[in-house]
């Protein structure tokens, strides 16, 4: 297992391929930790024997049975990409776009899967998640603001999380149920949370993979009920295809795909499982396991997310409901054309959507735990974390159901803003995370080639530029606000972009850093 203690610049020169470290055992202690040793699942991995030392390369043949106990972390992982506001981007490209943005949706979901198995890659091999590397890898300064960047991202995604529980309660109770009392009944997940986690990471994988299976089956069946064109769906999927009147949709479709908290998460999830990280050959193992997993998680996430966008191209792509269609109407009208039936498309839909909230906001209390833990390193209670990470995000929730309660437009322009909330963190997770797999110092054998580095931040580069059009778009479209607002905005864009410049800098900085060490060091040999 690696240290959990991060060498210098000179330490590192003098370092193996893959570094084998003691560890302090009284650090151990003191440093918080995803997962203790009597949660992780055991994974037998290379045979023992002459091979079992530290430095051993190889690698059992495919087995089903291993993959099995690897599956999981990839799934929880996968709800970011069917949470309630991934929903909400689906209809309405579908509905305004058609089925023309499909093959976005695919690459945008491929995109995903490559900053996620990076962030899978630096949990397995370094046995640390990303939250604790960006305690250690910055200044107090730079460690805080991440953090406050970080926590924002999430409270903005777990607001949409719990709002779209709360509509599905809403819908699926007739109305008795106010949008309010929605979000109290869904902040007792946190209860569930804690119940099924006492009884073992699996039993919580469990409870996932049941509310995945629940969306697959309702918007499969409203995929089925609806017959959308197989020739238009084929021709949308293998035939890129974007104009003007469809940008803010394609943006839209990107932007919701990576989500900031969701790569903190992978990171910290992937080390439920017990992996001797002192043998090369089961960290290649488990990398291998881990991708198959995601890929699978992401593949099924993908088929979701199509059923969706391609239900509302059929019912609503040129129609005059296309630009009012959201989460709290899209039941109602796709009643209103298809009508009842034996199980009314009205509450198939809020079936899926419920689950999609009751999924997405339990794996946001996940992630806040890690997130804070990581950042803070804090040593608390399990629940005492839930809660305070639960509260966070319920008490504003609350505050948003209470006064949005009657407006479906104020919602929706809620949701706009959240989104932007989200869409400036992005880069607050995807820089820190390039960085440190492209660092030897952290990841030995098992850091990223040239060739991956480089598509790793054309990506990052895509995605950031893609939602830097979303938040020019939507803050041009509140131009009239008056000079204070646009001053505000104007001075808040200066520094952001500053930290965004100091972070990249960092890296150059210290890379430069460290190969003119090694040409001094190969110089005077």
């Amino acid at each position: 297992m690696y240290s959990r203690n991060m060498p210098t610049l000179e330490e590192d020169q003098q370092q193996p391929l893959l570094t084998i470290r003691p560890i302090d055992s009284s650090n151990e202690d003191e440093e918080e930790r995803a997962y203790d040793a009597s949660e992780k699942i055991h994974v037998i991995g290379v045979e023992e024997g002459d091979d079992s030392d530290e430095y051993s390369t190889q690698v059992q043949h495919f087995s089903w049975r291993k993959l099995w106990l690897f599956m999981g972390p990839g799934f929880l992982m996968s709800i970011a990409f069917l949470d309630p506001g991934n929903l909400e981007g689906d209809l309405q490209a579908g509905a305004i776009a058609g089925y023309s943005l499909l093959w976005l949706l695919l690459w945008a979901t491929a995109m995903g899967l490559l900053v996620q198995l990076l962030a899978a890659r630096l949990g397995v091999v370094t046995g640390r998640h990303l939250a604790e590397f960006c305690r250690e890898e910055y200044p107090n300064w730079a460690r805080l603001l991440l953090w406050i960047m970080t926590e924002l991202a999430l409270i903005g995604a777990d607001i949409q999380e719990v709002i779209g529980s709360a509509i599905a309660i809403r819908i699926l109770s007739a109305g008795f149920f106010p949008l309010w009392a929605g979000v109290i009944i869904t902040a007792l997940d946190c209860f569930i949370f804690l119940f099924l986690e006492t009884y073992g990471v699996r039993k919580l994988e469990a409870l996932f993979a049941v509310l995945i299976a629940t969306m697959a089956a309702s918007f499969a069946w409203m995929f089925g009920e609806t017959k959308p064109s197989g020739r238009e769906l084929l021709l949308g999927v293998l035939v890129p295809k974007l104009s003007s009147k469809t940008i803010q949709q394609a943006v839209g479709v990107v932007g919701c795909i990576i989500m900031p908290h969701n790569v903190y998460l992978h990171s910290a999830l992937v080390q439920s499982r017990d992996i001797d990280k002192n043998k090369i050959g089961r960290v290649r193992e488990a990398l291998k396991y881990y991708s198959i997993e995601s890929g699978l998680a992401l593949s099924i996430s993908f088929m979701i997310n199509l059923f969706v966008t391609t239900v509302f191209a059929k019912a609503f792509y040129g129609t005059e409901q296309a630009n009012s269609i959201g989460l709290e109407n899209a039941g109602q009208y796709l009643h209103d054309k298809y009508g009842g039936g034996i199980f009314p498309v009205y509450y198939i839909w809020a079936v899926g959507l419920l689950a999609s909230g009751q999924s997405s906001t339990i794996t946001g209390t996940y992630a806040g735990q890690f997130i804070m833990g990581g950042f803070l390193n804090l040593r608390l209670k399990k629940w005492i974390r839930a809660l305070i990470t639960r509260s966070f995000a319920i008490i504003p929730t609350l505050i948003v159901a209470l006064v949005f309660d009657t407006s479906e437009d104020s919602l929706d322009v809620l949701n706009e803003w959240l989104n932007v909330l989200q869409s400036v963190q992005i880069p607050f997770a995807l820089i820190p995370l390039l960085c440190l797999v492209s660092k030897e110092r952290v990841m030995g054998i098992f850091k990223i080639g040239t060739a991956l580095q480089i598509v790793s931040w054309l990506v990052a580069a895509l995605v950031i530029a893609m939602n830097g059009y979303l938040l020019v778009d939507f803050f041009s479209s509140e131009g009239n606000s008056g000079a204070f607002f646009t001053s505000v905005v104007s001075l808040v864009a200066a520094a952001y972009i500053c930290f965004i410049v100091y972070l990249v800098a960092r890296e150059l900085s210290f890379s430069s850093s460290f190969l003119n060490a090694n040409r001094m060091k190969n110089s005077e040999i």
